[in-house]
């Protein structure tokens, strides 16, 4: 338990951030099931949603 700290793998990689107007948008993979979700953040709060493909199916990064 003690002296044995090995450090976590990050499970979210930020792809890409944007700004329109006083929203910031954030695209964001999870590592261990390749999903990509939209963040947005605003005065009015924050919301996550995955993205989708043209197939209605989770859009999933290949390379994770």
């Amino acid at each position: 338990m003690f002296g044995n700290k090995r450090e976590e793998e990050k499970r979210f990689i930020l792809k890409s951030n944007d700004h329109v107007g006083l929203i910031t948008l954030y695209t964001v993979v999870d590592v261990k099931t390749g999903v990509n979700y939209l963040i947005t953040v605003g005065p009015d709060g924050v919301s996550t949603t995955p993205i989708y493909d043209e197939k209605g199916d989770f859009f999933v990064d290949e390379e994770y």
